[in-house]
């Protein structure tokens, strides 16, 4: 069995702490690691699980290499999907690409920013599942729910009548029902044949890929010519970029599960939730006595049933309110009615028709060697503080309109100048003129920190020359 994580989605509407450039499938919304480890520590202990192919967008490729190197874990593959396409052309070309590397696996399809935390009753609908995906079926997980759940899509399954076949754990699909309204979500909850639509499948590849043939042909062509003229780069698999960019846009669901007579639903009943507003993370979280979800440096004073969050150290104080969302960032602050939080994505939206960058990027910016914090600019100058991982460099690179001046903070830096190299250590400093060529590396154990302050005309980051770069970014 091969575990399928897809990882490409943009999370908007836990905008600002979610962002196009750092979704939330990388933070650390439900523990202390990222949705996406925790997906992964949920099927390292499965028996006889292959090392997961993980398929995420161009952009987050070192975010992702990264976070599987902080859990010693080594995927089969990062599958970059050039452009995104939905879930089936995701879905198929890491099945096409599992079909290559292994004799017809079993494929667990499992998106990276889900919460589960009944783990055993989560591997108890696995085991369930496998036998029938064996047998050739295409298995979905659905959620029982409990409550009437508006912002789901709706599975409605057959129960057997036949006295035989009560201890039978997976029923067949009668229809996918799409997100109801109040009083429809309510009927079904009630009525004991619907189930949530969880987004999570099992199925043998061949099978999926066979009906895929049948029902959505020119996705899968699209998907079998992108994986045919693939490459590999460093640690990533790279699709065509031009055959796969000719693939429909479009979900598993419209593409087969809706159409296939082989489809069945395991019932799951694991603590699922897919996290997809601030008020759905505020009722999974630990809430205080008040019903408050505090996270980072609060204090609250007469508050009740809120969500209450500072990503920074800055301190988020409150007196006298009620089911609100409140979340501080660097560059951004959040207040939200807890019932309107679906309305996020229309901030998202406003900020990217002004070109804001708050729309897509965090004040931290995140790289394959590090990170850096935009501290503060202004006319011609701007002030960064970088960290550089250990053992990681920065590319040999120039700037026409810019000059560095860089301050260690801690570690140890070793810097390329012209032709000259230096190592600098705390409190030691170097400058780094117009048109120089040079480049930065941490040859110690811990991480580089250091200040820089940059100035000139332009303080772009187009306005980078790379001559080398191990990150193949040249």
């Amino acid at each position: 069995m091969i575990p399928i994580i897809l990882a490409g989605g943009l999370g908007t509407r836990l905008w600002p702490l979610s962002r196009s450039s750092f979704p939330k499938q990388f933070l650390p919304l439900a523990s202390n690691n990222s949705m996406l480890q925790d997906t992964y520590a949920r099927i390292v202990e499965l028996e006889q699980c292959e090392k997961p192919i993980v398929v995420c967008n161009e952009e987050h490729r070192f975010i992702v290499a990264e976070q599987f190197r902080q859990m010693n874990a080594d995927p089969t593959s990062i599958i970059l999907e050039p452009i995104g396409r939905n879930t089936a052309p995701a879905i198929a070309v890491a099945a096409l690409n599992a079909l290559q590397l292994h004799d017809d696996p079993i494929l667990l399809i499992l998106a990276a920013d889900h919460v589960i935390t009944n783990t055993v009753a989560f591997h108890k609908a696995i085991s369930i599942a496998k036998p029938a995906a064996e047998a050739g079926k295409l298995v979905t997980f659905g959620i029982v729910p409990n409550k009437p759940e508006t912002g789901y899509g709706y599975i409605k399954f057959v129960k057997s009548t036949d006295p035989s076949q009560t201890n039978v754990s997976f029923f067949p699909i009668e229809t996918f029902v799409e997100k109801p309204h109040q009083k429809k979500a309510q009927e079904y909850l009630n009525s004991g044949n619907y189930l949530w639509n969880s987004g999570m499948f099992m199925f043998r590849a061949s099978v999926f890929i066979s009906e895929l043939k049948k029902y959505s042909p020119d996705i899968l062509s699209a998907c079998q010519q992108s994986i045919d003229n693939a490459k590999k780069d460093l640690d990533f698999l790279r699709p065509d970029a031009e055959k796969f960019s000719t693939s429909p846009e479009n979900s598993i669901d419209y593409a087969v599960m809706e159409r296939t007579d082989k489809a069945v639903v395991v019932p799951l009943d694991a603590g699922w939730s897919d996290v997809g507003s601030w008020d759905a993370l505020w009722e999974i979280s630990t809430q205080d006595e008040c019903n408050n979800v505090k996270i980072g440096n609060v204090i609250s004073v007469a508050t009740k049933n809120c969500y209450l969050r500072s990503a920074e150290r800055r301190l988020v104080a409150t007196v006298g309110i009620d089911d609100l969302i409140v979340i501080d960032t660097a560059d951004a602050i959040l207040v939200a009615k807890k019932n309107q939080v679906q309305d996020v994505k229309k901030i998202v939206a406003q900020l990217k028709s002004t070109q804001q960058p708050e729309a897509s990027q965090h004040r931290m910016i995140y790289r394959p060697w590090g990170y850096y914090d935009s501290i503060d600019s202004g006319t011609r100058y701007q002030v960064k503080r970088i960290t550089v991982n250990p053992g990681a460099k920065l590319s040999v690179q120039m700037h026409h309109h810019r000059a560095e001046h860089w301050i260690v903070v801690s570690g140890t830096a070793k810097v390329l100048k012209g032709e000259k190299e230096v190592l600098l250590t705390e409190n030691q400093s170097i400058y780094i003129p117009v048109g120089v060529v040079h480049a930065l590396e941490n040859p110690g154990k811990i991480p580089l920190e250091l200040i820089e302050v940059q100035s000139g005309a332009y303080l772009g980051e187009d306005d980078i020359i790379r001559f080398e770069d191990r990150y193949g970014r040249c």
